[in-house]
């Protein structure tokens, strides 16, 4: 039975009462398993490289491809659930991103499986769709908690994977099939389970409290869609800003991620083993790092309004960039890992805050904000991904010059004004034009 047709102002993660909360759980789980589509390919790696005969070189172009192709996805999927809705548009791009991860194996060639890799990375477009509908289920009180700690969640996938994909890929390899063959087989798993989803998707979650866009559009015809929201969103200095901070904060997790297990090995030389598990404990901070910035952001938020909520993000990214430069100049292990768990705390709170500013930012533009600020991310991790690539300089300094571009990125945020109130909105006249 359905509480109310309204957003939730309480967040209680073990209830599953109500389209709201069943939107939330179906939402994060739907994130989790896009994170198995697209870095499900991301452990197999090693064994790919020897199938396929790839070069450093190529690897690194295939790691900067997986993020490249999300920052185009992201803004078109938030402009999609402005005027489709987010049940059809996640429900859309889980079944058909399925495709190719699921014939990723039918590749034999560098150039197909870079085609393979642009293509797959269009489901991390999935975030967009994840925090679009937490913000339109969930009432402003508590809006920045939910955000985070479904953001957190589905981002767990990442540091999941890589456990659970070279084991899905060792029982082939136990049932008799060779290496070569059984990280193309592996890959039809993490597909055949996000095209199910989209079913369960598509079948129990609405677009809003009060139903579907179809369904408020007969109501009220304006009740539901934003034609134009793109354009919206894209004038308002704000959007760009959080493009910014997020590209500094998410953008880096996703850098850390890849390099991190080689970074500890190939400087403080420590085993493979013990390299993957200090690597790993990065990733599963976000089991309550990004709630907890969320969290706070939402009591700044009632205490100083969206202006307190805009100083608290210039801050954590402030102490972010000092915590990777400090990282970057670790001598001894113990201190590298103090230093790394100091800023992926900063960095994880700094990705919750920035979607708790989100939503309000304009509430007739929501999923286009939401796909702008996220494409940031993902910019962030090409131009990181760049440095380390380099042959002229060391990971230590590109990660010294990372901490100098986040404190840069922490400036320009600390001087926006969150607080304005007046949304930029299309004029009664181009409703019916704006949108191409």
């Amino acid at each position: 039975m359905e509480t109310t047709n309204k957003p939730l102002e309480k967040l209680n993660i073990f209830s599953f009462k109500g389209v709201q909360m069943r939107t939330f759980h179906l939402t994060w789980m739907a994130f989790f398993l896009c994170f198995f589509g697209w870095f499900g390919l991301a452990p197999l790696m090693t064994v790919i490289k020897t199938d396929l005969g790839l070069s450093k070189e190529q690897i690194g172009n295939i790691i900067i491809a997986s993020v490249a192709a999300t920052v185009v996805a992201r803004i078109a999927i938030g402009k999609l659930c402005d005027s489709w809705g987010p049940r059809k548009t996640y429900s859309a791009l889980m079944g058909i991103c399925s495709i190719p991860v699921m014939t990723v194996g039918l590749v034999h060639s560098y150039e197909g499986f870079l085609l393979f890799r642009l293509a797959i990375g269009v489901i991390g477009a999935s975030f967009v769709i994840t925090q679009y509908h937490t913000s339109v289920m969930f009432d402003k009180k508590i809006v920045g908690t939910a955000n985070a700690v479904a953001g957190g969640w589905g981002n767990l996938g990442g540091g999941i994977t890589n456990m659970v994909m070279p084991l899905i890929f060792a029982g082939f390899v136990g049932a008799g099939y060779l290496p070569e063959s059984a990280w193309r087989l592996a890959m039809i798993i993490p597909g055949v389970m996000l095209l199910v989803f989209a079913v369960l998707y598509y079948r129990f979650t609405k677009d809003t409290p009060a139903g579907n866009f179809e369904e408020l559009s007969v109501i009220n015809p304006k009740a539901a869609k934003t034609k134009g929201s793109l354009a919206i969103a894209a004038k308002d200095p704000r959007t760009w800003a959080l493009f910014l901070a997020y590209g500094a904060c998410f953008g880096i997790e996703i850098t850390f991620d890849n390099i991190a297990a080689l970074y500890f090995f190939e400087n403080f030389n420590t085993t493979l083993a013990l390299a993957g598990i200090l690597a790993g404990t990065f990733g599963f901070m976000n089991l309550f790092a990004r709630a907890v910035g969320g969290i706070v952001a939402d009591k700044v938020g009632r205490k100083f309004g969206m202006i307190g909520k805009g100083r608290l993000l210039a801050a954590l990214l402030a102490m972010e960039g000092i915590g990777i430069a400090l990282f970057a100049q670790s001598g001894s292990i113990v201190v590298a890992v103090i230093t790394m768990l100091a800023f992926a705390m900063f960095l994880k709170m700094a990705n919750g805050v920035t979607y708790a500013i989100v939503p309000f930012i304009n509430q007739k533009a929501i999923g286009s904000v939401s796909g702008i600020v996220g494409a940031g991310g993902n910019v962030g991790a090409v131009l990181a991904g760049f440095l380390f690539k380099s042959s002229s300089i060391t990971y230590s300094q590109a990660f010294v010059y990372i901490g100098v571009a986040i404190a840069c990125v922490a400036a320009i945020v600390a001087l926006i004004n969150f607080d304005k109130t007046t949304e930029i909105v299309p004029e009664v006249g181009s409703l019916e034009t704006a949108e191409a």
